[in-house]
């Protein structure tokens, strides 16, 4: 480390010329004799050890030693930088960037210099320099300086930069700060142009309040610089030619947003207004679907895309997400957003990425920021590899109260932003009725995102006019703060006055912006008023599944010749060698069979040569969680990576595979968000166990599940479970099959329990057909554990290159049975496979059974089983068995459409109801399994308590 480096990250960057030659005359009387030297120079000495110049052997100039007039000023010099540290470091808890604080509540006194036993006139006797090396000319004593630094650090705008740990970063952010590089130039135009914004989202508001009394709307009063915010950042992003801005937000504010941002037409706007139903019949919501049949959502959820033209002629796509009531849930879908409209896949590897393609902005609650885990988690993806986005620009939307809860019933912070510091994001803290200082803050926000390509964060503090929604009373539960909320004046107001007081506008100009703005209100409602006639379209909700008509069959010889190049590695490359050997026993795949993970890899390589990118992630999905997959070889001695899908030569399209983190509903939403974006490409997320999904319920209820009807958005995600009962627990055992299929209708996915590899090959190699399809939908899809390496799940390699999906398949070696059956046994996924292995245990075949398996279970394959029960004319019964408890699995959805298309009695065997989806002990799942196949098997009644028919609760 050089002399400079030394002093550059030591106090001693403080001291200059004769002061840094004073600091070394103390050292040495410190040396011989600690206790003579002043306790703070000795505590300086203490942590930091000699001054650098000392350390270096180098000897000091004369002239330097002669420097300082005596200790007393080397003392009041170490106590004017104590108190300028504090500043820098403290400052934030002395800003006035609270609307409603009195400068008076403020603890000023802690930055007083008495605090720090100097005085005035003491720091008026130090030179600037000596206590800041870098400052500027203008600033010619320690008083000028402390006056400087109090203007930036405890103005309208707080900063907290030290939690960082880089110093490069944290030196940017202080220089820009402190040096004034962060203040905007506002010449009179630009005043005029933010005032008008301003006024345009205050009449707006107003005429709702007034035209639909009583209808939530979730209003941005309080905090009405929320617009012209997000407006700057698009602006300063089509300045730098990007391509799209994505955003994310809850309820409040996001009309304004609509309407100021996105362009959303005010007609358009109230006629969802006009549309929601009596709210003396509904008041809690107020969808259009109640008068129109279809779905939809409330209109403070819906987003829309505007495409816009910048000055320099570039054009942006702004996408402003559909969100549900969820609150941050949104989050990360608008990132998997930005990362697909980031990255190029329409080339083999890799997918590239370049990060000042799109950018993204998250507005967030106050009491929902600190209070959702999804925010932690979303957090933690933005510096991952498979997550990372470049950075985004978090706005708390700081209204200083969530619902009813007050801050201090919210949260374990001071602040509602300091969840943020843990990930060493910069956090500014500003007062919204400072339209300036906040202008200036999303300055500093996308000049930070755009040098160091991470996130940064502003908490707009400012407060809510009404109620949670404009039907609450909040004086009901805070009745101080409401009493000043009526009587604070709105910003329009606060900046008018500031610019007439500066001459830069007349009262009779802001009177003719405003009678102007609510010429436009009226004239667009008289529009909606006559344009009334509009009819929404009804989605209409379709049961049948028979139609499947896409060749999924690949050439035998073009699979053997991906086969092989799966196998080829470089030859620096050193394999593990015991995954080495059991990879090359795939080479002997196309004269025998396919496993379940060589059938997935040889899909994806087909699927990669068709031209469609995938992207696989999960929790350990690289490797597998049963060590079946291996999509990425580590090198045995170096630990390099290699991708072999990601070296097809005929590959036409981008391969993406990555290991999760530890989460969840986070990294499940990202990849819904890319999918929905990128709508080229095969997007799959896996659980590690298919109960795992649990923690992404929010997800898959709110946007996989509903998307589609709700807002008309389109997905073809897969999602992997492994779902079976081996005897693992409760918590391994089920994805919760039921979850999946309760939430069936409308066609909205397809969910599947597949029994063989062939069928897995070609379930996937059609749902790839679907990408980008307006008929593509996501795909749920039970994988197996046990049966990754069972025999009984492997296909012959034929099937691969001559077959088909079926959504039904008889059980092979039985088909002549439908003919003589007198039960008909029906399953769906590994118990399928149970039951073959136990029947031909039993070497007895009179004819009398019969085994399908349901492999798609929604949407209900009707047609498929319609026919096998009419061949079977002999038919007495149909059994449903599974291994999930009766209150699980299938059976609550698959009971009423089976007794539709049966003219006989239907059964149930498998588990009675229980709480939990299985056992514990491992003894007791064998004797468990061991009676369902019996009784599922057997032609005499059991009376024993797995025979599902006979059980009650």
């Amino acid at each position: 480390m050089n002399r400079n480096q030394m002093r550059n990250n030591t106090p001693w960057q403080e001291f200059e010329g004769p002061n840094l030659g004073y600091v070394h005359q103390l050292y040495e009387q410190y040396l011989q004799d600690p206790a003579s030297v002043d306790q703070e120079m000795r505590e300086l000495f203490d942590q930091w050890g000699a001054p650098p110049l000392y350390e270096s052997g180098e000897i000091l100039p004369q002239k330097n030693m002669q420097a300082a007039d005596n200790v007393e000023i080397m003392q009041k010099a170490v106590k004017a930088v104590k108190l300028i540290q504090q500043i820098r470091m403290n400052g934030h808890l002395f800003a006035k960037t609270n609307p409603f604080a009195n400068e008076k509540d403020l603890d000023l006194h802690l930055l007083a210099p008495s605090t720090y036993g100097i005085s005035d006139e003491d720091l008026q006797a130090i030179p600037a320099k000596v206590v800041w090396s870098a400052a500027p000319d203008r600033l010619r004593t320690a008083w000028d300086v402390l006056m400087h630094l109090r203007d930036v650090y405890t103005g309208s705008t707080a900063y907290q930069f030290t939690h960082i740990n880089n110093a490069e970063e944290q030196e940017w952010l202080s220089h820009i700060v402190e040096s004034g590089k962060a203040k905007r130039e506002f010449t009179n135009a630009h005043h005029l142009s933010l005032l008008k914004k301003l006024i345009e989202v205050e009449e707006f508001e107003g005429f709702l309040h007034r035209t639909f009394a009583g209808q939530k709307r979730f209003s941005i009063e309080g905090l009405e610089m929320l617009v012209p915010m997000i407006d700057d950042l698009v602006r300063q992003g089509a300045h730098d030619r990007v391509r799209h801005v994505l955003i994310g937000m809850a309820h409040r504010g996001r009309l304004s947003v609509l309407a100021h941002v996105l362009g959303k037409p005010y007609e358009k706007i109230f006629s969802e207004f006009h549309h929601s139903p009596n709210k003396d019949l509904f008041p809690s919501e107020g969808s259009t679907g109640m008068n129109y049949g279809w779905t939809g959502d409330v209109k403070y959820h819906l987003g829309a895309d505007r495409e816009i033209e910048a000055d320099n002629a570039a054009r942006m796509r702004l996408t402003l997400a559909n969100n549900p009531s969820h609150l941050e849930f949104v989050n990360p879908v608008v990132e998997g957003y930005t990362r697909a409209a980031q990255e190029d896949r329409q080339v083999a590897g890799a997918p590239g990425q370049d990060v000042n393609k799109a950018f993204t902005i998250l507005v967030h609650g106050d009491a929902a920021f600190p209070g959702e885990g999804v925010v932690a988690e979303t957090l933690n993806l933005s510096r991952l590899k498979g997550y990372q986005t470049g950075g985004t620009i978090h706005i708390i939307a700081n209204n200083q109260i969530g619902f009813t809860t007050e801050s201090e019933d919210s949260r374990s912070t001071k602040y509602a932003s300091d969840l943020a510091k843990g990930y060493e994001i910069p956090v500014v803290h500003v007062k919204a009725d400072d339209p300036i200082a906040c202008l200036e803050a999303v300055f500093l926000a996308y000049q930070y995102r755009k040098k160091f390509k991470k996130d940064f964060l502003i908490d707009l503090i400012g407060y809510r006019r009404y109620g949670h929604n404009e039907t609450d009373d909040p004086a009901v539960t805070q009745p101080i703060l409401y009493a000043r909320v009526s009587e604070h004046p709105r910003i329009t107001a606060i900046y008018t006055n500031m610019l007439k007081k500066n001459k830069v506008v007349s009262e009779q100009a802001v009177k003719k912006m405003k009678q102007e703005t609510q010429e436009r209100l009226k004239k667009a409602y008289d529009k909606m008023k006559t344009d009334e006639k509009q009819e929404d379209e009804l989605v209409q909700g379709i049961e049948s599944g028979d139609e499947f008509g896409i060749k999924t069959t690949v050439p035998s010889n073009t699979l053997a010749e991906l086969n092989r190049q799966l196998l080829e590695w470089p030859e620096d490359l050193t394999v593990y060698p015991k995954l080495e050997k059991i990879l090359k026993r795939r080479e002997k795949a196309p004269d025998g069979y396919v496993d379940w993970a060589l059938a997935e890899t040889l899909a994806f390589a087909s699927i990669l040569m068709d031209g469609i990118p995938i992207r696989l992630t999960g929790q350990d999905s690289e490797r597998g969680t049963f060590a079946q997959r291996h999509l990425v070889l580590h090198d045995f001695k170096t630990g390099k990576s290699f991708v072999p899908l990601q070296h097809i030569p005929d590959a036409r399209a981008s391969f993406a595979v990555y290991n999760s983190p530890l989460s969840e509903v986070a990294a499940l939403g990202f990849e819904y968000g890319y999918d929905v974006l990128a709508k080229d490409t095969l997007v799959l997320w896996e659980a590690q166990f298919g109960d795992f999904a649990n923690v992404a319920q929010p997800i898959i209820d709110t946007f996989i599940a509903a998307g589609k009807a709700k807002w008309r958005q389109i997905s073809n995600l897969v999602l992997l479970l492994p779902h079976g009962y081996e005897g693992q627990g409760p918590e391994h055992s089920s994805a919760r099959l039921e979850r999946f299929l309760q939430l069936s209708a409308e066609q909205n996915w397809t969910v599947a329990n597949l029994t063989s590899a062939a069928q897995y090959f070609h379930l996937l190699r059609f749902q790839a057909s679907k990408a980008g399809k307006e008929d593509a939908r996501p795909l749920i899809l039970m994988t197996p554990k046990s049966l990754l390496r069972n025999p009984r799940a492997a296909s012959p390699w034929t099937e691969l290159s001559q077959s088909s999906f079926k959504q039904v398949m008889e059980q092979p070696g039985l088909e002549k049975n439908a003919e003589t059956a007198e039960r008909l046994i029906l399953c769906s996924g590994k118990v399928a496979i149970d039951l073959e292995t136990e029947w031909e245990s039993r070497q007895v075949n009179d004819g009398r059974i019969h085994i399908v398996r349901v492999e798609q279970l929604y949407p209900f394959p009707r047609k498929a089983l319609q026919e096998i029960v009419d061949r079977s004319k002999r038919l007495k019964e149909i059994v449903w068995v599974q291994e999930e408890p009766k209150n699980m699995g299938s059976w609550s959805y698959i009971e009423p459409r089976l007794r539709e298309l049966a003219r006989v009695p239907v059964r149930y065997v498998g588990r009675p109801y229980r709480s939990s989806p299985s056992t514990g002990s491992p003894d007791v799942h064998k004797m468990e399994q061991q009676k369902i196949m019996e009784e599922a098997l057997l032609l005499t009644k059991s009376n024993t308590v797995m025979a599902g028919g006979h059980t009650h609760e």
